[in-house]
């Protein structure tokens, strides 16, 4: 199930006794264990009957001994497990020896307390579906793999996160939020919040939104230097290469360099499409539709020899900025290299 199914049936008061939350993305499973906590019980409920546990802190025959005790004067007691995945022995390994509780924590799962709702919270990585764990949830719990967000979709995640609070963003602005804050959806959504604070519901949020309440310029930064690359406006790309370089601590090298990689590596893509439909170009490249016209200029500028050259400077300068042959310090290699992709 998603993370937006469970939380329509919790929502809709239908409690599972079991809820495994795994994967990568920390996030969808940070979401859903927060609702079950915050709405599983009144708050007259909590006092005996909310448990909130870390894996470390516990073992599974300590978890199953309190998953199967009833609750005080409720309907239910919830009982969460954070980090479960530093509970020990969790997954037997292969050659374990035999414990008593080694198979306690899989026999609960398939014969659940149906008073207590479990959330397990496994996050960072999935659980080995080959396990008995595994195989037990799959058959007898709700069960969220959370899975991590690639890059080229984050930018709709954010359209997406934006428009389900009744706000609007510019795509623009997608992507500079995107671009300057990774991939940490965590991150992201408590940025956007911070707009949401500011700003009145149905508003368009905007870069320059972005710049007063995030801190993130809208002038200078790396999406405003790989528009003025594509279009060689020398001047404003040494303008922007100059601020980056001057700050580097809110613009690190290895992001800038990895960025305009992406983007010379897209401009190489476009080159070789048979289709240049716009719709078509921005399905191949993984880009919304309102960036194709970047691209369309790009790709004028930088014929598929010279993309090629400058994916190679790229490649060159990355292994620079990193100590390996003459390094004249980050600031001074971005400005050269703005000068070789430009000449």
């Amino acid at each position: 199930m998603t993370s937006d199914q469970i939380l329509t049936d919790l929502r809709s008061k239908k409690y599972a006794p079991v809820y495994v939350l795994h994967g990568d993305e920390p996030y969808y499973i940070d979401r859903v264990a927060a609702y079950i906590e915050e709405h599983g019980l009144t708050e007259d409920e909590k006092a005996f009957n909310l448990h909130v546990l870390y894996g470390k802190d516990v073992d599974k025959l300590a978890l199953v001994s309190l998953a199967k005790r009833y609750p005080m004067m409720a309907q239910r007691q919830v009982v969460i497990v954070r980090e479960a995945q530093e509970i020990k022995n969790l997954i037997p390994k292969k050659g374990d020896d035999e414990k008593a509780d080694k198979d306690a924590l899989v026999d609960y799962v398939l014969q659940p307390s149906p008073t207590t709702v479990l959330v397990l919270c496994h996050k960072y990585k999935t659980i080995d579906g080959r396990s008995k764990l595994a195989k037990a949830a799959q058959k007898n719990a709700v069960v969220l793999e959370s899975k991590k967000m690639w890059d080229d979709k984050l930018p709709d995640w954010i359209t997406a996160f934006v428009h389900s609070h009744k706000y609007k963003i510019s795509p623009a602005a997608s992507v500079l939020l995107a671009e300057y804050l990774g991939n940490d959806l965590e991150k992201i959504a408590g940025e956007i919040e911070k707009l949401f604070l500011n700003l009145k519901p149905e508003t368009q949020i905007t870069p320059e939104h972005i710049e007063q309440y995030i801190g993130i310029s809208k002038e200078y930064n790396v999406f405003e230097l790989q528009n003025a690359l594509g279009s060689k406006d020398v001047l404003k790309a040494n303008k922007i290469a100059q601020h980056l370089s001057a700050n580097q601590k809110e613009n690190p090298m290895v992001l800038t360099l990895g960025f305009l990689y992406s983007f010379f590596q897209k401009i190489l893509i476009y080159h070789s499409l048979k289709d240049k439909s716009k719709g078509s170009v921005a399905a191949a490249l993984g880009i919304n539709p309102y960036f194709v016209s970047q691209y369309e200029m790009a790709v004028r500028n930088y014929p598929p020899d010279k993309t090629k050259a400058v994916i190679s400077h790229l490649r060159d300068y990355d292994v620079r900025s990193k100590g390996v042959g003459s390094n004249p310090g980050e600031g001074e290699l971005l400005r050269e290299l703005v000068f070789r992709i430009l000449h």
